[in-house]
């Protein structure tokens, strides 16, 4: 079970301010992965651009900060080694969704990734979880995000919707299907963030960037979360609602202003970090962090 993080009095103090409600932080585990082999050889999503020089030792240390910033936030942080040639297993948020311990795997859409899913459903194996070999295409947590009990799904570019009908038949949960229509936006963690994760109550907070999704996607999310944070363009051109939440702090992209000073007014503690270099790959916080739910 998760454990409260100490020291949130601070946070409290500000959301009693604003009048939103007190917001608490759980400990929570991800799944990391050091970016040793990190460059952009290849272009599957409109960010990479083989022919920008990248800088591997600035990914490390960019990417050091945010497992950092986790471990002093309390959280536990396992790692799964890179191998060599697949320089985007650094995301791996794309390399599973787990709930209760089971873990369903991934299988990608584009070649320079299909053995990324096998790598990390060995490292699941490896690591005592109950592992299921997807049927559909799906590219785990990048298009699968659990708010509460509930688990929003993105298609569009990369996940089938048959692997939503899996996800559901699976952990028996609702399954709610959202259409990507922007290809920036290729993935549903790059346009949704998951603020409140544990909580099922109507007013919990998402935040989402409205361009991204078709008119009858909008329409669900607006029916479904009618508290939800909008944020700008600006924002969401930086992948700034890639973040991470433990229901108090949220670690975003250092230059997601708008949505930091947004955040702050809801009673959350926004902590900013700088990927620029992963972001060259077309992932931000969230791509690089997996939750391991036991």
């Amino acid at each position: 079970m998760s454990t409260p993080i100490l020291n949130e009095a601070p946070e409290a103090a500000a959301a009693a301010a604003t009048g939103a409600s007190p917001r608490t932080a759980t400990r929570r585990r991800y799944l990391m992965c050091r970016p040793e082999h990190f460059t952009v050889a290849y272009r599957i999503n409109p960010w990479m651009d083989p022919a920008l020089p990248t800088d591997t030792d600035r990914a490390v240390a960019q990417w050091q900060t945010l497992y950092d910033t986790y471990r002093e936030l309390g959280h536990d942080v396992e790692l799964v080694d890179q191998i060599e040639g697949l320089p985007d297993m650094v995301y791996t948020a794309n390399g599973g969704f787990v709930i209760d311990n089971t873990a369903y795997g991934a299988s990608f859409t584009h070649a320079q990734r299909q053995p990324e899913g096998p790598a990390f459903m060995d490292w699941f194996r490896a690591n005592g979880f109950d592992v299921v070999e997807p049927q559909n295409v799906n590219e785990g947590e990048g298009d699968f995000l659990l708010v509460g009990s509930r688990i929003l799904a993105g298609t569009g570019f990369r996940s089938a919707t048959g692997s939503h009908e899996e996800v559901a038949a699976l952990f028996g949960r609702e399954v709610v299907s959202l259409t990507l229509v922007n290809p920036n936006f290729y993935h549903l963690d790059t346009a949704v963030s998951v603020l409140d994760p544990l909580t099922d109550d109507p007013a919990a907070n998402i935040a989402y960037l409205p361009s991204a999704f078709d008119a009858q996607s909008r329409a669900t999310l607006e029916r479904l979360y009618p508290d939800a944070i909008i944020v700008s363009e600006e924002d969401g051109s930086v992948l700034g609602l890639n973040s991470i939440s433990d229901g108090l702090n949220v670690v975003i992209a250092s230059r997601a202003t708008g949505f930091e000073r947004q955040l702050r007014e809801r009673g959350y503690n926004p902590i900013g970090v700088d990927l620029s270099e992963l972001l060259r790959g077309g992932g931000g916080v969230k791509c690089c962090t997996l939750e391991l739910r036991s």
